[in-house]
């Protein structure tokens, strides 16, 4: 592997790895309440990203992201993801992170989904496959939960729909945030305000320490993004796509040995119904990434043999 592929990898292991201990931060301020940290943590995302558009990208930033069309996307983008943000924040908060784990484990499948619905692509048998199992673990987990497992859903759907945006732009990870952050803050804004006046806001009530924490929100969501795009740059997306099962993998890893969530029978059948997806899922990717490369250097190897 090249120097720039190891980097990859590390780029991408670092991302992958902020997010699977995510779950370990949210706890230190959920005094606040999950709208308060979802608000604070689009107006400090917005912030930080802003002052790096500003010194770091601005060369054609507005010229990308002037046009109504991307400003439309972005704007939908951006109601989508703050609403898996306050979900993951509330989930976190209220004993359900082996659930959030879930919910981004069958990400990657309604990934798939959403190309052959909106793109009218055609699913191979191996992701028809695929996608039975994940239909069947989530009956698995209705009947154990008694209910759908509703924040798994939520998560799921709404980043696989913000990946599936942001992928039909081809918007940089910070440029894009800034934008997207921009557009929710007003309203992030009118919130904290409106805390302030009756009395419930937490920020600089509580002391510089939690405050900072509050601060902090940007810096956790835009750190890990920035290992993201590094890596994305660097590795080819089936090495990458095996990556991201590290995010789910640590929460899980997190909900049932640090949160202490328990496991019933019908979970652990749930869940290795989705694992055994993602098996299927992946190798099938991977065979046909090889077949891809294969393809394409086939052509350039004729000239060697005349």
């Amino acid at each position: 592997m090249s120097d720039e592929g190891r980097r990859g990898i590390g780029y991408g292991l670092a991302a992958y790895a902020v997010w699977g201990a995510v779950p370990l931060f949210w706890p230190l301020v959920a005094q606040a309440g999950s709208l308060e940290i979802l608000a604070h943590r689009i107006v400090w995302s917005f912030v930080i990203s802003l002052v790096l558009v500003l010194t770091v990208v601005r060369r054609g930033f507005w010229s990308r992201m002037g046009h109504r069309r991307t400003l439309v996307l972005l704007g939908s983008a951006a109601a989508i993801v703050s609403v898996n943000w306050g979900t993951y924040i509330w989930s976190v908060n209220h004993g359900h992170v082996v659930e959030t784990a879930l919910g981004y484990y069958i990400n990657p499948i309604l990934s798939i989904v959403l190309g052959v619905v909106v793109l009218r692509e055609k699913l191979s048998r191996a992701q028809w496959v695929s996608l039975g199992l994940a239909v069947a673990a989530v009956v698995v987990l209705t009947v154990d939960y008694g209910t759908l497992p509703w924040i798994a859903l939520v998560l799921a759907v709404s980043f696989a729909t913000y990946g599936f945006i942001k992928n039909r732009l081809g918007a940089g990870a910070v440029d894009s945030l800034a934008v997207e952050s921009a557009l929710l803050t007003p309203i992030a804004l009118v919130y904290l305000g409106f805390l302030e006046v009756t009395g419930r806001a937490t920020f600089g009530h509580l002391g510089w320490g939690f405050s900072l924490l509050l601060v902090a929100t940007g810096f956790i969501t835009l750190v890990p993004l920035l290992f993201f795009a590094s890596a994305a740059t660097r590795l080819p997306l089936s090495t990458l796509g095996l990556l991201q099962y590290l995010a789910p993998t640590l929460q899980f890893v997190l909900g049932i040995t640090y949160f202490g969530e328990a496991m019933s029978p019908g979970r652990w059948v749930g869940f290795g119904l989705v694992w055994v997806a993602l098996v299927i899922m992946s190798v099938d990717g991977l065979r046909r990434a090889r077949r891809s490369r294969t393809s394409t250097a086939a052509p350039e190897a004729e000239p060697a043999q005349v």
